[in-house]
């Protein structure tokens, strides 16, 4: 009796500590960035971001949102040798919503001894639903322009094809918010021209100035 209740247990506790720890490195997700750069790039601007509601989620850490948008600012959009700085770029989340697919399958897989999951079926699904906008600030704080995007992201938990239940809310957020920012560049690629002219006309941000924003 005894050695059978180990022997369940250990065919439960094993398949738990292999979501738990996953399959699939999250770091490569982590570190992916767009290389779409766009053909007129602005001159340089002074970064911020309102991560607003995506603070409230399990999943984005509070410097994510902020190392996305200097990622994709500085290597997509931004003059990558100009010291001046021209104006601000606001990076605003204005819909952060989160959602677990799945959840209540969950029930059948543990009374199962999470046999599905052991034949490579999902634990679970995290989605996360972003909306974004960066607007575009000369020096002296007058908006150029606002431009908007989103993103819905949808990242599995499983043993073999998915990522660890640890991982997987950071990675639905993160991945969220890199695709909204990929539906903003077009944007700014078209108006880069009128952005530019007006940024330079404007002229540089004054340093005893404090941020505009």
């Amino acid at each position: 009796m005894h050695s059978t209740l180990v022997s369940r247990s250990l065919h439960l506790i094993l398949p738990l500590t292999l979501l738990l720890i996953g399959c699939r490195s999250a770091s490569q997700i982590m570190a992916k960035s767009d290389v779409d750069i766009i053909e007129n790039r602005l001159p340089a601007l002074e970064l911020a971001v309102d991560p607003g509601p995506l603070m409230a989620t399990e999943g984005a850490y509070p410097d994510d949102p902020e190392k996305l948008f200097d990622t994709e600012m500085k290597r997509n959009v931004l003059e990558p040798t100009d010291s001046t700085v021209f104006g601000y770029a606001k990076l605003q989340v204005t819909k952060a919503d989160v959602t677990r697919k799945g959840k209540g399958f969950q029930a059948f897989q543990m009374l199962t001894l999470l046999t599905p999951s052991l034949l490579g079926l999902p634990l679970e699904n995290y989605c996360t639903d972003i909306q974004a906008e960066v607007q575009i600030m000369d020096a002296q704080g007058h908006v150029l322009g606002t431009y908007t995007g989103s993103g819905k992201s949808n990242v599995r938990v499983a043993m073999y094809h998915g990522y660890s239940q640890s991982k997987a809310p950071r990675l639905a957020d993160v991945e969220a918010l890199r695709q909204a920012l990929s539906q903003i560049r077009p944007q700014l690629a078209d108006d880069a021209d009128t952005l530019r002219q007006q940024l330079l006309h404007t002229g540089p941000v004054e340093t005893i100035v404090g941020a505009a924003y």
